[in-house]
């Protein structure tokens, strides 16, 4: 989890996709223009599911990503399959104070 968050944050689409399960991945992973990770909190692992919140700052204001997403053992590395819920908060800079 963290690795991939890693690579989302530094921009390695080439590692994302390649700890994407292939059923479920998408063709494109072509990045948000203006995104930028900032911050992950683990905040649950157990067995094959993570819950994690990633913060970012984008051209409109900071948010962030709340995920539980489920993962699985192929080849003896642990690969992404889904979310199983995912929530998505935003902060508008125009009205932070």
């Amino acid at each position: 989890m963290r690795s991939r968050y890693a690579a989302y944050a530094l921009g390695e689409s080439d590692f994302v996709f390649r700890t994407w399960h292939p059923r479920t991945r998408p063709d494109d992973l072509t990045p948000t223009p203006g995104l930028s990770w900032q911050r992950l909190e683990v905040l649950e692992a157990s067995g094959d599911e993570v819950e994690f919140v990633a913060h970012y700052d984008s051209p409109s204001g900071t948010g962030s990503l709340h995920e539980r997403s489920v993962f699985e053992q192929r080849g003896g590395r642990w690969v992404y399959v889904a979310a199983v819920s995912e929530e998505q908060h935003y902060m508008d800079r125009s009205v932070r104070q």
